[in-house]
């Protein structure tokens, strides 16, 4: 017998990873009762501390947030690793790259490792992040590490759910110029030179923190460049200890609750958005009329403009249109 959804976060807050599986699941493939499911859940989220590990394909992400969640694991916390990676075209599922580096980790029983599917989207996210970012946290996570896609330098939705953000960069990856650039750039709280056993390692970081010294960074926490080498665990420690120090600066400073609201309005403003392009959906299926005004559009009988006037004033006012 199938469960239902309130028997799902009835066993995933009693410590069922099947069925925290299963509301993953829900969530991600846009189930009709994952929002019952997630209001259900919310009540019991703000415990775990989230971080975010982004940064250029072939920078090593995946190896460093293996030895990250192992090293949390020693110091008796439970860890959740969503790790997004690139969609398939058929399914949009996941080609779970990520967990199959996460080779470590995959065998720690307090670290459950969950990949998605970044589905089309932009900035190095999947829709669904914020989501099951909830879940684990409701679960009872103590950490949740956040492994964007790693596409290039418009990856910044990281730090719309993240209360750290790391950015890992590594030699040998292309220009310095491109490097430095504006978008990744701009978001980190710490950055990491990962395979940081050459000279190019070394001509790298100090480009990363002139690019830092001469940047507008004006806060109290100045982000600190870091030098790794994930495979031989050479420098998680340090990591460790600055992503701590981070945290710990956020809740000194009272930026900490700052940025739980900041990150909850820009969720609401999202919902919204979404619904609201829901809605938009809707009306146009629903609505026959749409067809016959793209043509009047084309035959330039109509312009765009006001058509779209109109239809927003039918959504705001559905009496206007009434009878009509």
């Amino acid at each position: 017998m199938q469960s239902s959804p309130a028997d799902l976060v009835k066993e995933a807050l009693e410590g069922s990873i099947r069925a925290v599986a299963r509301l993953i699941s829900m969530v991600e493939n846009s189930h009709p009762q994952a929002e019952s499911a997630l209001t259900a859940l919310y009540p019991h989220i703000g415990r775990a501390v989230v971080i975010g590990i982004s940064g250029p394909l072939g920078s090593g992400k995946s190896t460093l947030v293996d030895k990250l969640a192992v090293e949390y694991c020693k110091q008796g916390k439970t860890v959740g690793i969503i790790a997004v990676d690139p969609s398939s075209p058929f399914t949009g599922g996941a080609f779970l790259g990520d967990r199959y580096r996460m080779n470590r980790a995959a065998c720690e029983q307090n670290i459950f490792i969950r990949s998605l599917g970044a589905r089309g989207q932009m900035g190095g996210l999947s829709r669904a992040v914020s989501d099951v970012i909830k879940i684990l946290d409701a679960f009872g996570k103590d950490v949740i590490l956040v492994e964007t896609l790693g596409t290039g330098q418009d990856e910044v939705d990281i730090k719309n759910v993240a209360d750290t953000t790391v950015i890992v960069q590594a030699p040998g990856l292309g220009d310095y110029i491109q490097t430095l650039k504006a978008g990744m750039m701009e978001i980190g709280d710490i950055y990491v030179v990962n395979k940081a056993e050459s000279i190019e390692a070394d001509n790298l970081h100090a480009n990363i923190q002139s690019a830092i010294d001469m940047g507008n960074q004006r806060g109290s926490w100045i982000p600190p460049v870091l030098k790794t080498i994930a495979t031989r665990g050479d420098g998680i420690s340090d990591c460790l200890r600055t992503i701590d120090e981070h945290i710990q600066h956020l809740k000194n400073e009272g930026f900490y609750a700052q940025r739980q609201s900041e990150r909850v309005r820009l969720e609401v403003i999202k919902m919204i958005k979404d619904k609201l392009s829901q809605t938009v959906d809707t009306i146009i299926i629903r609505n026959g009329a749409f067809d016959e005004a793209v043509r009047q559009i084309i035959e330039k009988k109509v312009e765009p403009y006001s058509y779209v006037t109109k239809v927003i004033g039918s959504i705001l006012n559905p009496s206007l249109t009434e009878g009509k």
